[in-house]
């Protein structure tokens, strides 16, 4: 398996349609907010590059022209706000909270967004957190937007627990590094999008190695990759291997994220716009 070629997706098990749970949990957006597709881009442990991966699949969509949204669920570790250079505060009426935009439209909506300032430190318990989370759903007027891509926090704990029982998740994107260590940890994840019924998209390996311009080899930095053998034991897909490539940490630094030269994602952005058409014919 690998990042290449067509791929096609199936959201049937998204939005619970699969076997509904006794207790649904799951909260209405903002009257004014019609969202079609949500999905939620997490990894087991911190450290991966999934907020910039979060970036790019979002800037890859907004280029086929697609209305995109970023929901920023990692609150205790923020970063979306500086990798697409957003300093200006967010917004609000009567009506609700408006989200900032990038520069090229992409509609971001964060706790540094909020935050008097970056630096803060946001020291909450997991329910003022989770609530806050679902909060960026309800009260935010997101508009119209066709994909939605949540940045969660490391991990499966409280906030996970929350966006998968309070928002409409279609799917699931994992992010990993070659370590062999990662193995376990994405298992952790995978198994909690099973208890939560909620279908794994496939898996994206960040850092997977390291191409010098000097002599165009590639060379394995954090060693040999695993995520082959990852895919083949939870039956998934791998969507990239990404390489570590130090244009992609300044463009986040510099703000510029949406600026980033690569197409590690064309095929699986590709998958996801034909589902976003075949909902509309349906429609």
């Amino acid at each position: 398996m690998n990042g290449n070629g067509n791929q096609s997706y199936s959201w049937e098990k998204g939005r619970g349609n699969g076997e509904e749970s006794k207790n649904d949990f799951r909260e209405n957006p903002h009257e004014l907010s019609n969202i079609k597709k949500v999905i939620a881009v997490m990894s087991g442990k911190g450290g991966v590059g999934k907020s910039a991966v979060t970036s790019m699949l979002a800037v890859t969509m907004k280029r086929l022209g697609y209305n995109v949204a970023i929901l920023d669920a990692d609150v205790t570790g923020p970063s979306i706000p500086k990798a697409f250079g957003i300093k200006e505060k967010a917004t609000g009426s009567e009506f609700g909270i408006f989200p900032q935009k990038s520069k090229t439209g992409i509609r971001i909506m964060s706790i540094n967004l909020l935050l008097e300032n970056d630096t803060d430190p946001v020291i909450w318990r997991g329910p003022l957190l989770g609530n806050t989370v679902k909060q960026f759903w309800t009260d935010v007027i997101w508009g119209d937007v066709d994909f939605m891509f949540i940045d969660m926090p490391p991990g499966t704990g409280d906030v996970a627990l929350t966006v998968f029982q309070s928002l409409p998740i279609d799917g699931i994107i994992i992010v990993t590094s070659p370590q062999q260590l990662v193995s376990m940890i994405v298992s952790k994840a995978v198994k909690m999008a099973e208890m939560m019924n909620i279908p794994v998209l496939g898996l994206v390996e960040n850092m997977s190695y390291f191409k010098c311009p000097d002599n165009d080899k590639e060379y394995k930095v954090f060693g040999e990759s695993h995520i082959d053998e990852i895919a083949e034991k939870h039956g998934l897909k791998v969507l990239a291997n990404i390489p570590i490539d130090p244009k992609i940490s300044a463009a986040c630094d510099a703000g510029m994220i949406e600026l980033f030269d690569g197409n590690w994602f064309d095929s699986f952005a590709e998958g996801l716009a034909s589902q976003i058409c075949e909902l509309e014919e349906k429609q």
